[in-house]
């Protein structure tokens, strides 16, 4: 059985909004985007990408939201670089609910209906893992189902006050800390699985 796990940058305050450039995401009139740029270096994409392979085994597929989807992978696909191959060639899984929605990115999968059980099927009938990025969405329903495994999130040492947070209003989850380092510019790589209730 595969596991769903989540791959999000956070700011201490729990926002993940923007955190690539200023024009990332501006919805709701958010204007602070591009926080998380000055804690990035190849330290940490490569201790995040070291960890991702020790959670997955390296066996996994891509699971967006509908922006997230849209959007991530046109700015990937503009500045090319390695990580635009891996994105372009995995499988994607895309949740819409938009029974038209057009998927421009080759390996994609339309999910629709109920996602949570479609997210459940595929876990429980392959051993391919889900690696969520951005889609504080469908993150959001995943967790009231849940149905997440585990969270791998950088945790920035900056405080915006202001923007879409990961863990919002109305969800709840108990997790417990599995590893944690810190890196060179401050930023908490931190791992997280989720504990669930015994049967």
């Amino acid at each position: 059985m595969g596991k769903v796990i989540v791959m999000n940058w956070l700011t201490l305050d729990g926002v993940m909004q923007g955190p690539g450039r200023p024009d990332e995401d501006v919805r709701g009139g958010f204007s602070r985007g591009g926080w998380g740029v000055r804690f990035s270096d190849e330290a940490t994409a490569a201790q995040m990408g070291e960890r991702l392979a020790r959670l997955t085994g390296g066996n996994h597929a891509w699971l967006f939201g509908r922006w997230t989807y849209e959007s991530l992978l046109a700015s990937w696909d503009a500045q090319g670089g390695p990580f635009k191959d891996a994105l372009i060639n995995a499988d994607k899984y895309v949740a819409s609910r938009n029974p038209a929605m057009r998927l421009d990115w080759p390996n994609s999968t339309l999910l629709q209906g109920d996602v949570p059980s479609a997210v459940t099927e595929l876990k429980h009938s392959s051993d391919t893992n889900l690696v969520i990025m951005g889609s504080g969405v469908l993150i959001g329903a995943l967790i009231s189902a849940e149905v997440i495994d585990e969270y791998l999130v950088m945790i920035a040492p900056v405080v915006l006050g202001a923007g879409a947070r990961m863990f919002r209003d109305g969800v709840s989850a108990s997790l417990r800390l599995t590893e944690t380092a810190a890196t060179g510019k401050g930023v908490i790589v931190a791992t997280y699985e989720t504990v669930r209730a015994a049967a």
